[in-house]
């Protein structure tokens, strides 16, 4: 199963680039074992429901 980073909350917007990236925070260890991973899916993935916060208000 792979995943669709574009529906990901850590899938954002950088201005510098102008381009969309993943905003995942990782370190050498975490990035170099994402790395080498042999299958498709990724952990860090988090559906990101824009909804949400429009819920929470009402």
């Amino acid at each position: 199963m792979s995943v669709n980073c574009e529906s990901c909350e850590h899938y954002d917007y950088d201005e510098e680039i102008g381009d969309y990236v993943c905003v995942v925070d990782l370190d050498e260890d975490e990035y170099l074992d994402y790395l080498t991973k042999k299958n498709n899916t990724c952990p860090y993935y988090k559906f990101y429901d824009e909804y949400k916060s429009v819920q929470k208000q009402n």
